[in-house]
């Protein structure tokens, strides 16, 4: 009798889960886009799951991972944990276990015993030198329709010749240059930042760039730059921007553009100067 009871509920729960699911209750789901605005972390964590593993959404690895991360970063533990584990078994992602430790550290400091002990598989001990990040790009302003900058000479030639062997468009570049130095090869800024993409000292090292007053390196290693932060953040130029003005590390910590007045301005203005509605705005 207590063993037809228990196959009794187990049904209702499997037809009930199947009701839930069905396509036209799925169908009701919010646009990715939306769910990516929630500010609940729990919530964000939540729908991070389903995206994990398919349920009533169609499964991707990559939106779950970006659901995970905005929650991580409001310092949701069980995302933390889940972002731990995708990197660790390479779950429809490549496989990072160094990033994976830095992950369950993270988790294991908000005392999850499951990334602890995971940890010890690793055989992690003590805090790992890798930084937990992952990429935050939601693909809203991915992708901007630029008009074309009207900027001539020797400077915006050279631009408009280089930009395509980094992937970006001329557009964007010309408009980031105007930005930053309003076509100066020897602007340098309070900060010690120099040349036409006011590159600092340690952003020029890290790009190779040997001789910063020189126009054409220093091009090369502002848009060296500029096409590692839409690597980074997954082709949203919005963000890309902000990394460029404040640095990638504010726009992680942020969860998106920082509220720095200086970078909201910089990001709006250049927008703008390209052509500010986006495809998703337009579509």
């Amino acid at each position: 009798m207590r063993l037809r009871r228990v196959m009794t509920f187990t049904l209702m729960a499997i037809v009930l889960g199947v009701l839930i699911w069905s396509p036209a209750v799925s169908a009701q789901v919010p646009s990715f886009d939306t769910l990516y605005r929630i500010q609940d972390p729990q919530m964000l964590t939540a729908w991070g799951r389903r995206y994990e593993r398919g349920v009533g959404v169609s499964q991707d690895t990559k939106k779950a991972v970006r659901l995970f991360c905005k929650a991580a970063r409001k310092g949701d533990v069980e995302a933390k944990y889940y972002l731990g584990q995708i990197y660790a078994f390479g779950r429809g992602i490549e496989q990072d276990k160094e990033l994976a430790a830095a992950w369950f550290y993270e988790a294991a400091q908000g005392k999850d015993r499951r990334a602890a002990g995971l940890l010890k598989l690793l055989k992690v001990k003590g805090k790992p030198k890798r930084r937990a990040t992952c990429p935050l790009g939601t693909g809203s302003g991915s992708r901007i329709a630029s008009r074309p900058h009207p900027a001539s000479g020797e400077i915006a030639r050279l631009v408009r010749e280089l930009a395509p062997r980094y992937r970006l468009d001329p557009n964007l570049v010309l408009a980031v240059v105007e930005a930053e130095s309003n076509f100066n090869p020897q602007a340098r800024s309070h900060k010690n930042a120099q040349g036409l993409m006011q590159l600092i000292p340690a952003t020029a090292e890290r790009f190779g760039v040997e001789d910063v007053w020189d126009p054409e390196q220093n091009l090369r290693g502002g848009m060296a730059y500029l096409r590692w932060l839409l690597d980074h953040f997954e082709g949203d130029v919005k963000l890309a921007l902000a990394g460029y003005n404040a640095g990638e590390k504010a726009v992680e910590r942020h969860g998106g553009i920082p509220p720095y007045a200086e970078t909201q301005s910089y990001v709006k203005r250049i927008i703008k100067r390209i052509g500010a509605d986006s495809e998703e705005e337009r579509s």
